[in-house]
């Protein structure tokens, strides 16, 4: 995604050993990561180590562009699987260089990284949590607030649609759902799914 001439800005290098952490989930970062040789794990951890991976990268590869560009913590934990060698090129010198570029090009570096970011986030989301909890971010996410200060979703896609976007069967979200009403975390049926209880649903999702 980003273009070579990011290279010729200073930049510090960085050896890192097997079983090093290059990069933490959640947590924002002061750098944009350029991975000039190794490779490097995708993932979760849990403690120590990955419980779940996502898969691998190999240099030269930027890692977790997408972040840097939106301003956003990494979604991912990334580990040294092999001996890495990095370039860490600061944000703020990142920052300088997206501002230099025309107005249409940060568009859609933007654009394609806005796509990108909801992709990987839905990729975390299915593997860090459960049924139950994503369907509750889910709601939470797509909820809207009346003026008389309700908040309620309206379903304005089929059931296995969305069943389908949270990495479910249609026949799991409709007993998700149920469940959730019996906890009396929402109510309603049909088209408008009203959230009783928003604190709980976050709890539940972990957000």
């Amino acid at each position: 995604m980003l273009p070579n001439e990011l290279l010729n800005l200073p930049a510090r290098r960085v050896s890192v050993e097997p079983g090093g952490v290059v990069l933490r989930r959640t947590v924002m970062g002061d750098a944009v990561v350029h991975v000039e040789s190794g490779r490097i794990a995708l993932g979760l951890m849990d403690g120590e180590g990955l419980t779940h991976l996502l898969g691998t990268v190999v240099g030269p590869f930027w890692l977790e562009a997408t972040a840097a560009i939106l301003g956003r913590p990494s979604l991912v934990d990334a580990v040294a699987e092999t001996p890495v060698v990095l370039r860490r090129l600061p944000l703020l010198d990142f920052a300088a260089w997206m501002n230099s570029l025309p107005e249409s090009a940060q568009v859609v570096l933007r654009d394609v990284a806005t796509a990108h970011w909801q992709q990987a986030e839905l990729a975390v989301s299915r593997l860090a949590k459960d049924a139950e909890a994503r369907c509750a971010e889910w709601l939470l996410r797509h909820a809207q607030t009346s003026a008389q200060g309700a908040v309620a979703v309206m379903l304005q896609q089929r059931k296995r649609l969305i069943a389908a976007q949270l990495g479910i069967a249609p026949e799991t979200l409709s007993r998700v759902l149920r469940h959730l009403r019996e906890r009396s975390l929402i109510s309603g049926s049909g088209r408008v799914v009203n959230l009783v209880d928003p604190i709980g649903l976050r709890s539940l999702a972990g957000v």
